[in-house]
């Protein structure tokens, strides 16, 4: 049986009360450089999307889950991107909105039932992850859960006016054809 439910948190599925969590941090500038995001969003967008994001991960291509504690309170999303059944890979992604959230293993506990979800019920070959080179909390955390950097991306995103360069992170799936 395939579980989004750790210790300290859970993952769920996006809901319309999501509207204000997600439209806070898609319009955050302060994060933009992480999702190449380049203009903020409505929240007539935001509702279209959330209104859309029933559908299947085969169908969008994509997955994103939101990080709760059991309190219910959103923390961050997880994402699942580019998903490529043919080739049994995707992409993945994660935030923690709150500074105060962070360190306390929460980000470490999401990623690990993503990559089991990803490995078991998703039945993936590999994952991917593209982090740029001064995020060491990032490589941190996505080397703890076993990724290899493969790569590194040369000059690859540009913001605050320079160049920056981005790692290309990989987990391979030993376990699965």
């Amino acid at each position: 049986m395939v579980t989004l439910k750790g210790k300290q948190i859970f993952l769920r599925a996006l809901e319309p009360e999501d509207l204000e969590f997600v439209h806070a941090i898609e319009n955050d500038e302060g994060i933009w450089h992480l999702s190449n995001t380049q203009t903020p969003y409505s929240k007539f967008l935001i509702k279209q999307y959330l209104e859309a994001a029933h559908k299947d991960v085969f169908e969008a291509k994509q997955l994103r889950l939101v990080i709760s504690n059991y309190e219910n309170q959103a923390l961050g999303m997880i994402d699942i991107f580019d998903f490529d059944f043919l080739n049994k890979r995707a992409g993945i992604g994660i935030l923690i909105k709150n500074e105060t959230d962070r360190g306390k293993g929460i980000g470490s506990e999401a990623l690990q039932l993503l990559i089991k979800y990803s490995f078991t019920h998703l039945q993936l070959h590999q994952l991917y992850c593209n982090i740029l080179e001064d995020n060491k909390v990032s490589l941190k955390l996505f080397k703890k859960q076993g990724f290899k950097t493969i790569g590194l991306k040369k000059d690859w995103t540009f913001s605050q006016n320079s160049y920056h360069n981005e790692y290309l992170l990989q987990l391979i799936n030993t376990d699965v054809l």
